[in-house]
């Protein structure tokens, strides 16, 4: 251990003055150095390659979670604790998050759907079961927030919408693209968290409208719209933490919906 510490730290201090304070011989340290690297050792070599790689393509955003189901993906063999200690020793710490901005309205008095979906979220089949929400998104010229519809089979997004505003036309129109595009039955159950936006009487008219069960959240649970939330975290993590959007018209649809299109694995 004495000799790692050695080998990490003599790019800045004298190999005979580190050897000197951890109390090991110069001789001992360099016949350490000069010693084949062992099976495990080579492996971890081999291994911190892919790490390194993932971890720039990801532009520094993934944790070792993330990067261990990346290096899985890829049919490397790689436990988490063994990613995270090669990204601690090399110091590949993903970025951090923006700060949080409140986008729920949960104060109104628009009646709330029971929580039909229970956090169940898996769907027999493609628009059996859709999960709606709105996040938000910095640029320079200020908020930009975007609502999604996402089906909950093939964990794709089916509508979406962006605007300057929080408002109900904000939800509504991704809700109403995702019904042009999808056309979904009648066996279709929707789960939205309780914000005015969802509650309105223009939204709740259009659900019912195409015969869609309504389903809410309870009452401060994320867990409830949790596929939806995790997308979003994707979304933010691989995408939008990690560009500087100049404005809200010109710069952030294209990406956007290049993120959007691409549509993250809900993890």
């Amino acid at each position: 251990m004495r000799f790692r510490l050695i080998d990490a730290a003599k790019k800045d201090f004298p190999v005979a003055r580190l050897c000197k304070v951890l109390d090991v011989s110069p001789s001992g340290y360099f016949a350490w150095k000069s010693r084949p690297a062992s099976t495990r050792q080579r492996e971890d070599l081999v291994l911190l390659a892919h790490v390194r790689s993932a971890f720039t393509l990801s532009h520094e955003t993934y944790g070792s979670p993330r990067m261990t189901h990346e290096l899985r993906e890829q049919g490397l063999a790689a436990g988490r604790r063994r990613v995270a200690r090669l990204m601690r020793e090399n110091g590949l710490k993903a970025r951090q998050p923006r700060r949080f901005r409140r986008t729920t309205d949960s104060g109104h008095a628009f009646p709330i759907a029971p929580n039909h979906l229970d956090q169940d979220f898996m769907a027999a089949g493609p628009d059996r079961k859709w999960g709606s929400d709105i996040s938000y998104i910095w640029t320079r010229e200020g908020w930009l927030y975007l609502a999604v519809v996402l089906d909950l089979y093939s964990r794709r997004v089916v509508g979406w919408a962006a605007s300057d505003r929080l408002h109900k036309e904000l939800a509504l129109t991704a809700l109403r693209r995702a019904l042009v595009v999808r056309q979904p039955g009648s066996d279709l159950l929707h789960h939205s968290d309780r914000d005015s936006q969802y509650c309105s009487n223009e939204y709740q008219a259009e659900l019912r409208g195409h015969g869609i069960v309504i389903s809410m959240s309870g009452k401060g649970n994320c867990f409830d719209n949790a596929m939806v939330e995790t997308f979003f975290k994707t979304l933010k993590s691989e995408l939008v933490w990690r560009t500087a959007f100049q404005t809200r018209a010109d710069d952030v649809p294209p990406s956007l919906w290049s993120g959007v299109s691409a549509s993250f694995p809900v993890l």
